[in-house]
């Protein structure tokens, strides 16, 4: 095994891993307390002595990765997400770019690439982007005609909620998020006293059906994922078990041919 070899031993070994994750964790809480003035005032050279410290520890083992697996690193997506996290911290916060100092805390986002949990977790969300967006465009859908019904029915009993589209829209994601929709309702009930029927219809199709459908559709993606790991990891055994058989054979002709010499 040369150098790198060792690198990548050493890069992908459980013990290294798990101290990245602890110094992601110990980061993100360091990050956390110089948000706090009174602490800056006391501690604030040590806080950003730490700081810098933890970013020179993010650069050498992402330089350390990339030595070990050379130009496989960039087939990675994970790991390219690392590598522009860490690129972000790199750059000067100063001047113009102050802003870019509160984007340091985007460096606790590498504990979705170091977890394996995690991962699966972001990855059963990404499956699930084309069933949600399409069940975002059915919920876009229910909530515009609601608006134009909501707009004809009582527009001009209550101007302030439901006087033009733009309104009715606003007011009807309130009601759909369940914030203050009682109040709303008993508002427009005062001279429309059927009106409850139209919210509880509303409510009962889109914060009931229709959000639910996002949940269904995200554990349908999740399950896939998990489903195609079990696949992934179900193939590689099965092609040890046919290099184990091979070896096998192999080693039974070597045992069989001084046999045959003998005879």
């Amino acid at each position: 095994m040369g150098f790198r070899g060792q690198v990548r031993t050493l890069v992908e070994h459980e013990r290294f891993q798990m101290i990245v994750i602890w110094v992601i964790v110990a980061n993100a809480a360091l990050l956390g307390l110089e948000t706090s003035r009174s602490l800056m005032s006391a501690t604030g050279s040590t806080l950003h002595v730490l700081d810098h410290a933890m970013l020179a520890f993010f650069v050498v083992e992402l330089v350390l990765r990339l030595y070990a697996h050379g130009p496989r690193f960039f087939r990675d997506p994970w790991s390219v997400f690392d590598l522009v996290v860490v690129g972000i911290s790199l750059l000067p916060a100063a001047g113009p770019l102050a802003v870019l100092r509160a984007l340091r805390i985007l460096r606790v986002l590498r504990l979705v690439s170091a977890v394996p949990s995690l991962r699966r977790v972001v990855a059963g969300l990404l499956a699930a982007v084309p069933g949600m967006a399409s069940v975002g465009a059915l919920l876009a859908l229910v909530i515009y005609v609601s608006a134009v019904i909501a707009t004809n029915l009582f527009g001009a009993t209550s101007p302030d909620r439901f006087g033009n589209l733009g309104t009715t829209l606003f007011t009807l994601f309130q009601t759909m998020t369940g914030e203050a929709w009682p109040d709303i309702a008993a508002e427009v009930m005062d001279s429309h006293p059927g009106a409850w029927v139209f919210f509880v219809v509303y409510i009962l199709v889109v914060s009931f059906a229709v959000l639910n459908l996002f949940i269904a559709v995200i554990v349908s993606g999740m399950e896939h994922q998990v489903q195609d790991e079990l696949e992934a990891v179900g193939t590689k055994d099965d092609l040890i078990l046919a290099e184990l058989r091979a070896l096998r054979a192999e080693v039974a002709e070597l045992r069989e041919e001084p046999r045959d010499l003998i005879a």
